[in-house]
């Protein structure tokens, strides 16, 4: 499972974009529609509420289906015999439930005297000490101080004797009629009538979702994604493969939590011990508080039964131990670490879903809602469903870098830093996160949005950030192992690679050493290995220079910078740097290939005849035109587009060309 702060596993990096609009229009009709909805969803309740648990108890009974059909059975005959099977399972449950509630019910009367012993006692320890304390109180209060003297009490017997006689009372009794059957019959199956009216509805639905599955999925496909076919049919099987695999997998986790508690409480002598365990497999379908409903039912029975405590404090234990063990080892094993929820979106999908619908809102509110997370994941205009419900970080890596950085908080950005680098060497930390967002607060500042106190925060987090960083070695560390997480509802990476429409520029170069014969060589300094570092003419690039320096100093380069003024048509005589072999330049954002670049080349050139020249260049267009480009106009030796290559080049120039086989640019779509 990949940690949740891979810049590259939650969503596409920060594109660089104008500011959104003001809430315009499209607010107001998605603000429109949305109360709409949440109407709908509220008054349709009793049409929706029975195709809802029809289509999610389908995506249970899918699987039985598929069995059946590999058996050769056929499509038809493989649904009604799942439905058979489970309708089966449900009448099964149902009759363990009654006979349990039977026995209990019978057996109360026996726990009378226990239960009115342990209410006392709870009423002594309890109410019976505050109302001792109270009166204490009351009589030091009453001592304190002086009661004034009742006044004198006068009688006036003047009633009549009239008056004095008590009325007499007339009895009154009320009779109802003798109901006749159909009363009777009447009164006794009114209350069931909605509920078998609803699991009809629900049987038939789910038949015909069944029956018509392939025939459904086309017709969505035709409906919400006919433009697009590869990708919209990819979308809907991989939502539908994993939130199927996702309910089946709990319904049995949940059964073996009903089947562990249920042979518990049976060992502690809890009466109706099924009983307990089917609650606990169903209440647990509850988040959060279902499992403790169960518990606290089982645990008040176990206190009523025994005239101790022992057996109401092993029942809680039970329950404690169970949930713990399946909530932090069974189902990080079984299913990766989450459901793709965030705990607060769970809570709050509760409170939203009970209030819409009730109790069947309550049970159904976590499967509903990973459906919407579903929805947030693949429908770009519903992506903030995704960002309001999922557990992923809100703001990418580079977005929280930035943020940081504009909050001058350098103590959460070097945590951040240090969270990242467990899977990923400095300077990939830096060419990921720290350069990119770099890049996002120079176009804001040379959009005119930062100001120069956010400026200068900016400058005083980032170099915070590199001194906080340097004690890490610039080496990869070992890859990590690799976990399905298949319950996630986002999209596998496959898919992922598939859906995503960022187009990712890398630049592949290949030498005669692997890769761990250059991490062996980066660790060993070099002689005479002095470089300087020249930031260009942006705001920020005198901190990507800063950071560059740090690296540089890393793998064995005695490097230095000077101000980009200090290579200007004016200063350029009075560069003092004889002892200079390479020499690097730093823009962060630039456009097109201007002329000043090429000159302040030329300059370095003529001043400096013997150095090595390596420009870094941060470009958002096509890579391939900046290699000609650059190639026919600037001169340098090699250019780069991260600090990684800009490292790698000086070693080579260090090094001497011959150690080079070839440089080869590599355009890849994802």
């Amino acid at each position: 499972m990949k940690d949740s702060t891979d810049p590259r596993a939650a969503r596409p990096a920060a594109r660089i974009q104008a500011p959104p609009a003001a809430f315009g229009v499209d607010g107001l009709v998605a603000l429109g529609v949305g109360v709409t909805a949440v109407a709908c969803l509220y008054f349709a309740s009793a049409v929706l509420i029975p195709i809802t648990l029809a289509i999610l108890l389908s995506f249970l009974v899918a699987p039985l289906v598929d069995s059946l059909a590999r058996l050769r059975l056929g499509h038809v005959a493989s649904v009604f015999a799942a439905m058979l099977i489970s309708m089966s399972v449900i009448g099964l449950l149902g009759a363990l439930i009654a006979t349990q509630l039977t026995d209990l019910a019978a057996g109360m009367p026996r726990y009378q005297v226990t239960i009115e012993q342990k209410m006392d006692t709870v009423h002594t320890l309890t109410i019976g000490r505050l109302n001792r304390f109270a009166s204490a109180a009351g009589q030091a209060l009453q001592r304190a101080t002086i009661e004034p003297a009742p006044p004198p009490e006068t009688t006036q017997s003047a009633t009549s004797p009239a008056s004095s006689r008590p009325t007499s009372a007339v009895p009154v009794e009320v009779r109802e009629p003798v109901p006749t059957p159909f009363e009777l019959a009447r009164r006794v199956l009114s209350p069931a009538i909605s509920p078998l009216e609803t699991a009809f509805i629900v049987f038939v639905v789910m038949i015909v979702i069944l029956l018509q599955r392939d025939d459904l999925r086309d017709r969505a496909i035709r409906l919400f994604g006919s433009r697009d076919l590869h990708r919209t049919t990819t979308v809907m099987d991989e939502a539908a493969r994993r939130l199927s695999r996702y309910f089946v997998s709990q319904l049995g986790l949940n059964a073996g939590v009903g089947l562990v508690i249920g042979a518990g409480l049976f060992l502690i002598g809890v009466p109706s011990p099924i009983l307990w365990g089917i609650l606990a497999a169903l209440l647990r379908l509850v988040p959060y508080v279902g499992i403790w409903i169960s518990a606290t039912l089982a645990t008040a029975l176990a206190a009523a039964v025994s005239p101790g405590w022992a057996m109401a404090i092993w029942s809680l234990t039970l329950f404690v131990t169970v949930e713990l063990l399946v909530g932090q080892v069974v189902e990080p094993l079984l299913y990766g670490r989450s459901t793709g929820l965030s705990p607060f979106s769970v809570v709050v999908a509760a409170i939203f879903w009970s209030w819409i619908w009730g109790p069947i809102g309550l049970i159904l509110s976590t499967p509903l809602t990973l459906c919407l997370l579903v929805l947030g994941r693949h429908v770009r205009r519903l992506e903030f469903l995704d960002v309001l419900l999922g557990d992923q970080p809100a703001l990418t890596p580079v977005e929280n870098f930035y943020q940081r950085a504009l909050a001058g908080d350098p103590d959460e950005a070097i945590e951040q830093a240090e969270g990242l680098l467990r899977e990923r060497s400095l300077s990939a930390y830096y060419d990921e996160v720290a350069i990119k967002g770099l890049q996002l607060a120079t176009i804001d500042v040379v959009r005119g949005s930062v100001t120069t106190a956010q400026l200068a925060r900016i400058e005083a987090t980032t170099n915070d950030l590199v001194d906080g960083l340097d004690s890490y070695d610039d080496i990869e560390p070992a890859p990590p192992v690799v976990e399905e997480n298949w319950s996630a509802v986002g999209p596998s990476a496959e898919t992922r690679d598939e859906t995503c429409d960022t187009r990712v520029v890398a630049t592949v170069e290949t030498t005669q050493h692997s890769a761990a014969h250059y991490t062996a060589d980066a660790a060993r300094p070099l002689a005479n290995s002095r470089v300087l570092c020249i930031p260009g003419r942006g705001p920020l690039d005198a901190l990507a220079t800063t950071i560059l320096l740090q690296l540089l100093g890393k793998h064995g380069f005695a490097a230095r910078s000077l101000p980009h003024e200090a290579v200007s048509r004016a200063s350029i005589d009075r560069l003092e740097a004889d002892d200079v072999g390479i020499v690097c330049i730093l823009y962060l954002q630039i456009d097109g290939i201007p002329s000043h670049l090429r000159y302040l080349v030329r300059r370095i050139r003529a001043r400096l005849p013997k150095v090595s020249i390596v420009v870094g260049l941060w470009v958002q267009e096509d890579t391939q035109k900046w290699s000609a480009d650059l190639q026919s106009a600037m001169g340098a030796e090699c250019y780069a587009t991260s600090l990684r290559e800009i490292v790698a080049a000086c070693r080579r120039v260090e090094q001497g060309p011959q150690q080079v086989e070839q440089e080869t640019l590599v355009v890849v779509d994802v």
